[in-house]
C-alpha cells in the first residue's frame, strides 16, 4: 500500500488556548489535517460571584419576552436553574442565539432558537433585532460577568427593557502557567485564540509577554483579532465564518498558504 498523502498541515504545530471541552473539538479538526497540537485551556469557566440574579431570572422566565444566549456556557448556566420538561419553556418567550454553536447548545435542550444573526459578533445582533422590532421588549441577556456592553446598550437604544444578569465568569487556568511556557519555548508555527480573555488569561501566564509576542496567531473573528493586535500579537489570520470551522480553515490559510497569512 503506498503512503497516505499529507494533510495540509502536516509538520505543522499549533497551540489550542480554548477550554478542555471546546479544545478537543479543535484539536480533533486539526489533527484530522496532520497538525501536531497542545491544548492547554487558559481560562477557567466558573460560576458567577453572585448567582442569585442567574436563579431569579430562571425561576421568572415568563415575565420576559426575550432572551439572549451569548456563548454555550451561558446557556448552560441559565438550564441549571431553569424548569425542566415541556412546561418548562414559557409559551411566547423567543430565543436569540449570537452564533450556530449556541444555537445548538439551545436546541439540544429542547428550547427554541427564533434569531441568529448573518455574524456572529454583537453588533450584528443588535442590527437583527433593529430588524425585528423590540421596542418596549422585556429582553433578558445572559452573558459573561467580564463582557463588553455592545448588545445590552444596542437593545436599549432599540427601545426594550434589558435586563444583564452574569451566567458564568472566566479566570486565568495558572495552574497551566507552567505548561503554556514549557510549549511555547519548544515553539509551535501557530496560536489560536476563541476570545479576548482567552488572550489577556494567556499572557498573564506567560509573565514573559515577549514569549506569546513571537508566535503568530489565528482569531475566530474580529473581535478577538482586534484585543490581540491591542496586546501586541502577530495576528496573521482570521476567521471569515466565526465558528471552529472557519478558525481551522484559517489555520489552513494561514500555514498551508494560499493567501491571508501564509508563511
Amino acid at each position: 500500500m503506498g503512503r497516505q498523502p499529507a494533510g495540509p498541515l502536516e509538520g505543522r504545530t499549533v497551540l489550542v488556548t480554548r477550554p478542555a471541552e471546546q479544545g478537543e473539538g479543535l484539536r480533533a479538526a486539526l489533527r484530522a489535517l496532520g497538525a501536531t497540537v497542545h491544548v492547554v485551556p487558559v481560562i477557567r469557566v466558573l460560576p458567577p460571584e453572585d448567582p442569585q440574579p442567574l436563579r431569579q431570572a430562571a425561576a421568572s422566565l415568563g415575565r420576559y419576552d426575550w432572551v439572549v444566549f451569548t456563548s454555550r456556557n451561558g446557556v448552560r448556566a441559565l438550564a441549571q436553574w431553569a424548569a425542566r420538561g415541556d412546561a418548562g419553556w414559557p409559551a411566547g418567550l423567543r430565543v436569540a442565539c449570537i452564533g450556530p454553536a449556541t444555537a445548538q447548545a439551545t436546541q439540544e435542550l429542547g428550547w427554541p432558537v427564533h434569531l441568529q444573526p448573518a455574524r456572529y459578533v454583537a453588533e450584528s445582533l443588535v442590527d437583527s433585532f433593529r430588524q425585528q422590532g423590540v421596542r418596549g421588549a422585556r429582553v433578558l441577556v445572559v452573558r459573561a460577568q467580564q463582557a463588553r456592553d455592545v448588545l445590552p446598550e444596542g437593545l436599549r437604544s432599540l427601545g426594550a427593557q434589558v435586563e444583564v444578569v452574569a451566567a458564568y465568569r472566566t479566570e486565568p487556568a495558572y495552574n497551566e502557567a507552567e505548561r503554556l511556557q514549557g510549549v511555547l519555548r519548544q515553539g509551535v508555527d501557530l496560536a489560536t485564540f476563541a476570545s479576548p480573555s482567552a488572550i489577556d488569561a494567556a499572557l498573564r501566564l506567560c509573565g514573559d509577554a515577549g514569549l506569546l509576542r513571537s508566535v503568530p496567531v489565528a482569531c475566530i473573528g474580529p473581535v478577538t483579532a482586534s484585543a490581540a493586535a491591542r496586546a501586541g500579537l502577530q495576528v496573521v489570520a482570521v476567521a471569515h465564518t466565526y465558528t471552529q470551522e472557519g478558525l481551522v480553515q484559517a489555520v489552513v490559510r494561514a500555514l498551508a498558504g494560499g493567501g491571508e497569512g501564509a508563511r
